[in-house]
């Protein structure tokens, strides 16, 4: 049975509901901040706003303070399992890097896991334009993409992200271009909840020392709970609150946390700024792109695996020497694999080239065809000439249909024979 997407993903992700769900690594965090959200608005109904029931006598207006407690904290909770639950904007990983960007140069030789190949030149940046001005972007190892604009490779979670901002530990996964938006209406959400639950509280106090409490020592002391929630509160409050107020200058400017934190220094222009208004409405008012990966989706065997070497011209038994060493040695280091792949697709194309050779040859029987190996073999094999004379003409004809080529050492490499099996 074809596995599914989320069971093969090479991310730190952690899924559930079937792949469902992706939450990042740190997913346990998000529980202490649910946590840090429910215990003190549960505080808060117990011992405050059930008291303030009945001091807005019309329309029992006091029930109001209470369930907007309620429905206001069931609101933050939706925002944040929105934030932490979903594709933050992940870039699909290639299975081999993109062939056509590779530069090929047979005159130039490298030494690659002990074997020697042509040089084929693989540029690690590009240039894309974007508004008019061009922007630098990078290739990723890991990944074997070029990672689009804005786009950076999150360490936690062990992918490229579009647009990425940040990962936030709080909420257990990384922001990125498709919950950027959530998770600003989750921090300025949790600010405004903060700021009415220390407003709240301190009204009721307020009630207190109107009543049979007139000094603020005996009115605290009565109402411990409220004291603890203003204290609890103001201190949130400067967090979610400076979080909220930095964020908002980085929807003005159209900048992310890792854009600001990295290239605050370099004074370079910014070319994703159309100007505030424009900015404003690009995060909150333009449809959020749908995911690049289908996590639910069955994929083949093939698509996860590794590709296999292509298969080798002659039957001679492989020595360790040509594998570097022990056949079995796993090799973990990522510039070799790259370095590996890029080998594969060097011989892929000499074979290529050695096959359409081969069929001249078949066609014209006078034609004599050599075709030397690249030197990650260090063999040199050649096809014989095909005599004029009729007869052997046909015998020869008759051997490539019914023998099989075997490769015979010679003097100056090796040569090609083709033996008829009777």
């Amino acid at each position: 049975m074809a596995k599914r997407v989320y069971e093969v993903w090479k991310g730190n992700n952690k899924f559930f509901l079937g792949g469902r769900l992706i939450f990042g690594p740190d997913a346990r965090s998000l529980l202490i901040t649910i946590s840090l959200i429910l215990v003190p608005v549960v505080i808060f109904c117990v011992f405050v706003a059930r008291h303030l029931r009945h001091k807005f006598s019309a329309y029992n207006a006091g029930y109001a303070v209470l369930i907007v407690a309620i429905v206001f904290t069931l609101y933050v909770l939706v925002l944040l399992l929105i934030t932490s639950a979903q594709d933050p904007g992940f870039v699909p990983r290639a299975l081999h890097p993109p062939e056509e960007e590779f530069s090929y140069d047979p005159s130039v030789t490298g030494d690659i896991g002990g074997r020697r190949t042509p040089s084929l030149q693989f540029p690690r940046t590009k240039e894309v334009i974007v508004n008019g001005l061009p922007v630098r972007i990078k290739y990723c190892d890991t990944c074997m993409v070029y990672r689009p604009p804005r786009c950076s490779h999150c360490s936690v979670c062990n992918n490229c992200v579009e647009r990425f901002d940040h990962h936030c530990p709080w909420v257990g996964q990384c922001i990125g271009q498709r919950n950027y938006r959530y998770f600003f209406m989750f921090v300025s959400s949790l600010a405004l909840l903060c700021i009415y639950v220390f407003a709240m509280s301190a009204l009721y106090i307020k009630f207190l020392m109107d009543g049979d409490y007139p000094t603020v020592w005996k009115a605290m002391k009565h109402s411990p709970p409220s004291v603890i929630l203003m204290i609890y509160c103001f201190i949130c409050l400067w967090f979610v609150g400076g979080l909220t107020c930095f964020h908002l200058y980085l929807i003005g400017t159209n900048q992310t946390t890792y854009e600001n934190f990295r290239y605050r220094a370099d004074n370079r222009p910014n070319v994703y700024d159309r100007g505030c208004l424009a900015n404003f409405l690009e995060v909150f008012c333009t449809k959020i792109k749908p995911s690049r990966n289908k996590f639910r989706a069955h994929v083949q065997e093939e698509s996860f695996t590794r590709p296999q070497a292509p298969p080798r011209l002659h039957h001679d038994p492989i020595e360790e020497d040509d594998l570097g060493g022990d056949r079995r040695a796993k090799v973990e280091d990522d510039d070799l694999e790259i370095g590996d792949d890029l080998l594969k697709i060097s011989m892929r194309r000499d074979y290529e080239g050695f096959d359409e050779e081969t069929q001249r040859g078949h066609s014209s029987n006078s034609l004599q065809t050599v075709v030397t190996l690249e030197e990650d073999t260090g063999l040199s094999t050649s096809v014989p000439q095909f005599p004029e004379n009729g007869s052997d003409g046909q015998n020869m004809s008759r051997g490539r249909r019914g023998g099989s080529w075997e490769i015979s050492p010679l003097e100056g490499g090796a040569s090609m024979r083709n033996e008829s099996h009777n």
